[in-house]
């Protein structure tokens, strides 16, 4: 399980990387808080963040209880694909919108894939009592 919370462990640092890039962005761009709109590509920093946000909601619950009902490793490996995938997704998103479906896909399919595993362990566990 170690490297399924060192997983779970850097997907939070990314996101806390990603808002600092959003504050970088913020100073570049002349875009005083509380503002969430202004030059395009602060928006962008802005929508990565954001993003990462709203998948963190599913990843972070389906790496933990998919690695309790399956296997860590294989959780942990979809976990690995999940952080490459935001970062590509940060990369494309940034230089252009529409280039990050890539990204999208690596870091949300694994993501799902795990939500459906625990779903379906949580379940079966239920079953066998």
């Amino acid at each position: 399980m170690a490297w399924v919370d060192i997983v779970g462990l850097l997907a939070v640092v990314q996101l806390i990387a990603f808002g600092t890039l959003v504050g970088r962005a913020r100073g570049t761009y002349g875009v005083a808080a509380p503002a969430t709109t202004g030059h395009p590509i602060f928006e962008r920093y802005y929508r990565v963040q954001m993003n990462t946000v709203e998948a963190l909601l599913v990843f972070l619950p389906g790496l933990y209880l998919g690695a309790r009902y399956w296997s860590p490793k294989y959780a942990a490996i979809l976990g690995v694909i999940y952080l490459i995938g935001r970062v590509i997704y940060l990369v494309a998103y940034v230089s252009d919108p529409k280039k990050r479906s890539l990204g999208f896909s690596l870091s949300m399919v694994p993501a799902i894939v795990l939500v459906i595993a625990a779903l379906i362990g949580a379940i079966r566990a239920a079953l066998a009592g």
